[in-house]
């Protein structure tokens, strides 16, 4: 792989490394790294890869972050966006419309299960999780059970970083800053069937691994119900639940768990989120990946790859049931951003999705998944891997002291080789992937849909090189 072609845009990286220092707050990063060491500055995308302001490649195995499903570099989006831009730049749709956003929302109800036929936009994925909270409990009210307010998630989750939405996740470093948070948000086990014996759970005597898989998801949605039951079932409103967890390590579902979820909800008169700001649009081989696990939410929060990046927006879909007391009368949902539904993002969107079909990029991913996961766990030869785990094309790589006993690393010693080693040494080496320490320390990879087997030998090389490097530095 070569790291010297040059940017189609050549920058003066010293004077943007100066303004960068004297002006820009980074998201989700320690200044102190800006200030003293500088940062990448990314120029150009094509394809799975993109380039630095010095001319250096990299292969984006992070998709940017879980969004460039359809790849860098689409000159159609572009142009897409330019037309829509001349014709109609911006409007409202607060009272108004505009053909982009009806077009896209029904194009939206087409693709999405069920009775999910109506859809409220955002601009992001932590806003179409805080419509979601907000719409569950005013949804509650109006069906004159005003006490069901609280949401439940499962512990390490994301959910968004808006008040509300920070109430729904389940990372405390993360909250502890900002408490007190909006209240109402209880914590169950998640899905990492890896870790399943620290989380309570005891597999019957002698059982398989696909017996304890099943066994496990039934423990696990077990304690939705249990919640439930501790808290009072008029006082809940939503459960929240991505289809594949990301925070922690990418969590799939054990076989039957999101069929007893929605028993539960059922039973108890509690609405089901589908939170699938990541694993819509392709990420794990579907348009919703909760058809991929065979289960029927009331809601659908999603974002990042529906336009593949290329312009920001969000989007709740709500059922018909959660959308009825709607329908009449002047009872109104008031709520909304100035941005939802943009015409221009509206506009690429709908363009993005028809790359979708044309080039049968879910299909692709379904078909390719099963080798791109044997790939990766040819890593399981190394002693730092522990754990290989996810589903389409969004895995993730547990990293353990001792692959017998499952024991992980320390903060100190976390801090020291994911912070202090490894993400420079990944980026370094040529992939732009995340290690990630909000649960125990992982590796996460969800490249762009387009790519096939030898890219996923070419990660799995670099991979490689970096974690064998990474156990002689413990």
């Amino acid at each position: 792989m070569t790291t010297t072609e040059q940017p189609a845009t050549v920058v003066n990286d010293a004077d943007l490394q100066r303004k960068a220092k004297d002006h820009l707050w980074m998201h989700f990063a320690r200044q102190s790294v800006l200030e003293s060491n500088g940062v990448p500055i990314i120029v150009r995308g094509e394809g799975h890869h993109i380039w630095d302001a010095k001319g250096k490649r990299y292969f984006d195995g992070l998709s940017g972050l879980f969004v460039v499903n359809a790849g860098h570099g689409r000159r159609r989006l572009a142009e897409v966006a330019a037309r829509q831009a001349e014709e109609l730049a911006f409007f409202p749709i607060w009272s108004y419309a505009h053909p982009a956003a009806i077009e896209l929302a029904d194009k939206l109800a087409d693709y999405a299960p069920g009775d999910l036929n109506r859809v409220f936009f955002s601009t992001g994925g932590g806003e179409a999780v805080e419509t979601a909270f907000k719409l569950a409990k005013y949804y509650w009210k109006l069906q004159g059970k005003p006490t069901k307010h609280k949401v439940i998630s499962r512990s390490i989750a994301y959910h968004g970083t808006p008040q509300g939405a920070l109430a729904i996740t389940g990372i405390p470093d993360m909250k502890a800053m900002f408490e007190p948070v909006t209240p109402g948000g209880f914590r169950v086990p998640n899905t990492n069937f890896y870790r399943a014996e620290e989380s309570g759970f005891v597999a019957s005597p002698g059982a398989s691994r696909e017996q304890a898989e099943r066994e496990f998801g039934l423990w696990a949605a077990n304690r939705i119900e249990e919640m439930i039951q501790f808290e009072g079932p008029e006082t809940v409103a939503a459960v929240f639940l991505e289809p594949v967890q990301n925070s922690g390590g990418c969590f799939p579902p054990p076989p039957g768990y999101f069929q007893r979820v929605r028993e539960i909800c059922d039973q108890y008169d509690v609405l089901l989120v589908s939170d699938e700001v990541i694993c819509a649009f392709g990420r794990i081989g579907a348009m919703f990946a909760c058809e991929t696990y065979g289960y029927q939410p009331d809601m659908v929060t999603c974002a990042k790859a529906m336009t593949s990046g290329y312009s920001p927006i969000g989007a709740t879909i709500v059922s018909d049931r959660v959308y009825e007391p709607f329908r009449h009368g002047d009872t109104t949902f008031y709520h909304g951003y100035t941005f939802g539904g943009h015409p221009v993002s509206a506009a690429v969107a709908l363009e993005n999705l028809a790359i979708f079909e044309e080039e049968g990029l879910n299909e692709h991913v379904r078909q390719n998944s099963p080798k791109f996961r044997a790939a990766l766990e040819r890593l399981t030869d190394l002693p730092i891997v522990g754990d290989v785990r996810g589903d389409g094309y969004f895995f993730g790589i547990e990293l353990v002291k001792d692959k017998t006993t499952k024991e992980t690393f320390d903060d100190d010693e976390s801090e020291r080789l994911l912070r202090g080693f490894l993400s420079k040494a990944l980026f370094d080496a040529g992939l732009y992937c995340r290690a990630d320490d909000r649960g125990d320390p992982v590796v996460q990879l969800a490249p762009p849909l387009t790519i096939g087997e030898p890219e996923f030998d070419e990660i799995e090389g670099i991979l490689r090189n970096v974690l064998t490097e990474a156990w002689t530095r413990l």
